[in-house]
């Protein structure tokens, strides 16, 4: 595998490009446009916040109805969300409008929203910019950066990847882009991340692939705790590459699935380091545990922790926040075998072991949590499972963003 530049025009005939069209923003481009030139397969992961956006009821109808798509349509600014019948016919007539201006079928039409909730679309901007969007597609890289970054809410960059294997004889890319800063504890899989593939691979196989590694990828990070209405993630395959077909539970296909958790990570971690005022990532890794769910639940426990969040922002080894945070995760371990670590480029030092305190040079401490990258380290010594956990630390800046979000 090899990780190349650029995001989703990095895949085969995939095109995209970006426009502004005063949805809520000014002086910003809002609108990004995903295209293939060959129908995909699709598969996707959506919120399960009772509170579904209307893009992700849309989206999810196409997704299973097993229609292929050609193209994405992406707005920020406003969410579409909470907007009931009317929201959920803009869908359509966004997908009508990319049809029109595409010359696909407005069936396989995918549409994506990011923004302020309960907000109606001002749809002529929307199919204004469409048409924009259609006439400027491109397959270069620079196109799909500028896609990336058009979808942007209070993110402060862009984030996209591009890897590559080898299947059989023939050269498979998948590349994907994504947005979330705040909003962010997504069970699904506000985020959105896009995945494009040239790789010819059955349906069966891309759904299971990306089902199965959110678990351990995009559900494993959190800002804020708060489950967005609109969380999605789609994975769009056209064959282009001409590949032997990826079938489920294959070599090609552990190796397909290997590489897009590589793209699902990295773009899952660049979401948790770029949390609303965040100042560094948080990384949590659970080791010695019984079960990889006890992992899990006790990673994701403490990375969603207020408490540890601000010691961590403060640049404070207070590691009784910690195990406060293992202890109501409601996984069962034996507090008095933790051991407890911290790392960074700085350096690395044990301050807990078994439960206790050591000693540990406090002025360490502080230069390794001082690092725009800092790791927690939790040893519960009951088994070989072990699991990890991003997010970041929590700063006054969040509720200077969040207080005056809407204006």
């Amino acid at each position: 595998m090899k990780i190349i530049k650029g995001g989703v025009t990095a895949a085969k005939g995939f095109e995209a490009a970006s426009t502004a069209a005063g949805i809520k923003y000014k002086d910003r481009t809002d609108m990004a446009l995903i295209y293939s030139k060959k129908p995909c397969k699709t598969a996707g992961t959506f919120t399960t916040n009772v509170v579904k956006a209307a893009p992700v009821k849309w989206d999810r109808n196409v997704v299973e109805s097993g229609v292929k798509s050609q193209a994405v349509i992406v707005n920020s600014g406003i969410a579409n969300a909470c907007t009931g019948e009317e929201g959920y016919g803009y869908c359509k007539e966004t997908a009508e409008a990319a049809a029109k201006a595409l010359g696909i079928d407005a069936e396989g039409v995918l549409v994506g929203s990011t923004g302020v909730i309960g907000m109606q679309m001002p749809i002529e901007k929307l199919k204004n910019g469409i048409v924009k969007l259609a006439e400027g597609k491109s397959k270069d890289i620079e196109s799909g950066t500028l896609a990336a970054k058009a979808i942007m809410t209070t993110d402060t960059y862009e984030k996209e990847i591009a890897v590559t294997i080898e299947v059989g004889d023939r050269t498979v890319t998948i590349g994907g882009m994504a947005k979330g800063s705040g909003m962010i504890h997504p069970n699904m899989c506000t985020m959105l991340s896009f995945i494009t593939t040239d790789a010819a691979i059955s349906k069966k196989a891309l759904q299971a692939a990306l089902s199965e590694d959110v678990n351990d990828t995009y559900n494993m990070i959190s800002v804020d705790g708060d489950t967005s209405t609109n969380d999605t993630v789609l994975l769009l395959a056209n064959g282009m590459a001409k590949n032997e077909k990826i079938k489920y539970d294959t070599e090609d296909y552990k190796k397909f699935a290997e590489a897009l958790h590589v793209v699902n990570e990295y773009l899952a971690k660049k979401i948790a380091g770029d949390g609303e005022g965040a100042t560094a990532l948080f990384e949590v890794q659970v080791m010695g545990a019984s079960t990889k769910e006890q992992a899990k639940i006790i990673a994701k426990s403490i990375v969603c922790s207020n408490l540890t969040k601000t010691a961590i922002a403060g640049h404070d080894a207070n590691w009784g926040r910690i195990l406060c945070a293992m202890g109501y995760s409601g996984a069962e371990f034996d507090p008095e075998k933790v051991d407890l670590f911290f790392e960074s480029k700085a350096g690395k030092i044990q301050i807990c072991e078994n439960g206790t305190a050591v000693a540990y040079s406090e002025e360490k401490a502080t230069e390794i949590l001082s690092q725009p990258e800092v790791k927690a380290v939790a040893d519960i010594k009951e088994g070989s499972e072990k699991a990890t956990a991003w997010g970041c630390d929590l700063t006054h800046g969040y509720i200077d963003i969040n207080a005056d979000y809407r204006s």
